[in-house]
């Protein structure tokens, strides 16, 4: 939502809004990693039996978040590097991907938080 409201502002440029959103997106990747490894830390803590789909909700977004992480941030990070030094920027899915990453993400999340409450 951040990208789309961005550069619906005046003034803001391509290179520009692109230089900020690698500073948001960044910074949301370190903050969502706090709160995996809260999360984490708070299950082993604890020692509660996690249910199955509780577990699977989880993981899977630890996994997706892992992806993101390692391949999706940096690989969009290099393309808005090309766009802000004015070099020819190949066709990609990458944003595609990313935001389907997203949605699993939100939705596993959900579930996730659906089913730890429902077991306390």
């Amino acid at each position: 939502m951040e990208a789309w409201l961005k550069f619906s502002a005046p003034g803001i440029t391509l290179p520009l809004g692109l230089g900020i959103g690698r500073l948001v997106f960044d910074a949301l990747n370190k903050v969502e990693w706090v709160f995996a490894l809260a999360i984490l830390i708070s299950a082993f803590m604890v020692k509660e039996k996690l249910l199955w789909l509780k577990t699977l909700a989880f993981g899977l977004s630890l996994i997706l978040l892992i992806i993101q992480t390692l391949w999706t941030l940096p690989a969009l990070d290099a393309r808005a590097e090309l766009y802000i030094t004015d070099q020819p920027v190949p066709p990609s899915n990458l944003h595609f991907y990313y935001v389907a990453m997203e949605v699993f993400k939100v939705a596993s999340l959900i579930l996730f938080g659906i089913k730890h409450f429902k077991s306390n």
